[in-house]
């Protein structure tokens, strides 16, 4: 089977009139909510971030699965109201995906932005929005990038394959060990099932490798520079005491000591796929250009772009394709 938008935005919307509720009848509502979702998905997947131009842009190409259409204000009021059933649709696609019975998880952070210029940041403390961004949003540090940013962190566990198994948007200072936590505690798993996180450098300390045992999880991470290695082992022997001398035909060669600690595992291509898993969000799913200026219209946006990637990775799964690949919904 050919893998296209239609195809995508198909499955999208079967699965949401299967999870909707019955609705009742109303004459003024031509459009259902699961039309409005699958709008949703079609905006995020083909990365037009403006709802005007996206309308526009659907009447041409979509008119063969939306004869009707919502207009702008319609369409920006309902996908706000739907924000509950677009995150239980994640779940529901995450759900259907061999990625959610993975016992091996990517946890990190990606910084979404609300501002660039100290302008913007002055103008947005004055909005008259009684759920406006400036009133929760903050500076942080990106170390990836290193620099400076205005606005939300994005804390994610994912699956290998890139499907979402637990998310938090989260201030901008919140300690990221903090939130790993709360997202190891919500993640949905198998009864009794061990979880083993890979994480950065900055997930470290006892103290919390003890709260993570306590959840049945552990985390690997790559060794930091200012970390202690392990002290080197010592003989039975006394250092002072001579050995006896013996031929040189009887001596059996003795590999070489060493005091170096054992190597850790090398990380660096599975931590790339956590990076790479994030750049698609980024590049096709539009995550840092969300054009949000409320909270819940921020959270709306970023659930969108996650209900997109998690179908076109279930859906992935089932037509044999890379799991992220998502060129051909776009082309």
């Amino acid at each position: 089977m050919l893998a296209d938008l239609d195809l995508l935005l198909i499955a999208v919307f079967c699965a949401a009139d299967d999870l909707l509720p019955k609705a009742r009848n109303n004459a003024k509502r031509i459009v259902t909510d699961a039309e409005v979702i699958t709008l949703c998905v079609a905006q995020a997947i083909m990365g037009i971030t403006s709802d005007p131009r996206f309308l526009a842009v659907a009447r041409k190409r979509l008119i063969h699965l939306f004869p009707v259409l919502p207009d702008r204000a319609g369409f920006y009021k309902r996908r706000e109201a739907l924000s509950d059933t677009i995150e239980a649709l994640i779940a529901q696609f995450a759900a259907c995906s061999p990625g959610s019975e993975d016992d091996m998880l990517l946890v990190d952070s990606t910084p979404v932005e609300c501002a660039r210029s100290r302008e913007t940041v002055k103008r947005g403390g004055g909005s008259a929005l009684a759920d406006a961004l400036s009133d929760a949003a903050d500076y942080g540090y990106c170390a990836s990038h290193s620099r400076f940013f205005y606005g939300f962190r994005l804390h994610t566990l994912f699956a290998i394959d890139g499907t979402p198994r637990a998310v938090a948007l989260t201030s901008a200072k919140i300690d990221e060990k903090e939130v790993c936590l709360q997202l190891v505690a919500r993640c949905r798993r198998q009864p009794g099932q061990f979880l083993t996180l890979i994480g950065d450098k900055n997930f470290r300390g006892k103290e919390f490798e003890t709260k993570l045992a306590a959840l049945n999880a552990t985390i690997i991470r790559p060794q930091r520079r200012d970390e202690r290695t392990a002290p080197a082992t010592t003989t039975t022997e006394s250092a002072s005491s001579t050995p006896a001398l013996r031929p040189a035909a009887q001596i059996t060669p003795q590999p070489r000591r060493t005091d170096k600690q054992p190597s850790r595992p090398h990380l660096a291509p599975i931590r790339q796929r956590i990076e790479s898993i994030y750049w698609t969000a980024k590049d096709i799913l539009t995550l840092e250009r969300h054009g949000a200026r409320t909270l819940h219209g921020l959270r709306t946006r970023i659930a969108c772009r996650l209900l997109a990637l998690a179908a076109a990775v279930q859906l992935n799964h089932q037509l044999g394709l890379p799991s992220r690949a998502l060129a051909q919904y776009i082309a």
